[in-house]
C-alpha cells in the first residue's frame, strides 16, 4: 500500500474542517431555529448559552484551519496560483464569511447574552433572530465557496 503523498494529508484536513465548519453552522442554524419556534425562555436561553462555547471552540479553529491548509495548498500545489479566478473567489468568499462571523455574529450573540441575562426574553428572541440571519448568509457563502473550490471556474 503506497503512503499518501503530504498533498493527500492537506485535502484530508481542508476538507474535514470545512465539513466541521459547515456542518456546525448548518447544525446552529437549525438549532436556532427550532429556539426561535418555542415560546419558553429556557430553550433561547440554553442556546444562547451554546454560543460562546460552539462558535470558539469547534467553528473558529475550523474556519481558520481551512483557511491556512487551503493556502498551504496552493502554495504546495503544483499548477495552483493566488492568480487563479477560483482561487481569490474562495479567498474572498472565506473572507466574507469571517467577516460575518465576527463582526456581526458575534456582536448579536452578545447582545443576546445580555439580554438573558437581564431576564429580557423577546430582545434576547430578537437578537437570536437577528444572528439567525447572519448565519444563513454565512452558509450561503460558504455553499458557493464550496461550489467554486469543486467547479474551479476560469481554471
Amino acid at each position: 500500500m503506497p503512503v499518501a503523498a503530504l498533498s493527500d494529508w492537506l485535502v484530508f484536513v481542508h476538507v474535514l474542517a470545512a465539513m466541521v465548519w459547515v456542518g456546525g453552522l448548518a447544525a446552529f442554524a437549525a438549532f436556532s431555529f427550532h429556539a426561535l419556534r418555542t415560546d419558553d425562555p429556557g430553550t433561547v436561553a440554553r442556546f444562547v448559552g451554546s454560543l460562546r462555547v460552539v462558535g470558539p471552540m469547534i467553528l473558529a479553529p475550523s474556519s481558520v484551519l481551512v483557511l491556512l491548509v487551503g493556502i498551504w495548498l496552493v502554495l504546495d500545489g503544483d499548477g495552483f496560483s493566488f492568480g487563479q479566478t477560483w482561487i481569490w473567489l474562495a479567498l474572498l468568499l472565506l473572507a466574507a464569511a469571517v467577516l460575518v462571523g465576527v463582526a456581526y455574529l458575534a456582536r448579536m450573540a452578545q447582545g443576546a447574552e445580555r439580554a438573558v441575562a437581564a431576564g429580557d426574553h423577546q430582545l434576547a428572541r430578537a437578537q437570536l433572530r437577528r444572528w439567525s440571519w447572519g448565519i444563513r448568509l454565512i452558509l450561503l457563502l460558504l455553499v458557493v465557496a464550496t461550489w467554486d473550490m469543486i467547479f474551479k471556474p476560469g481554471l
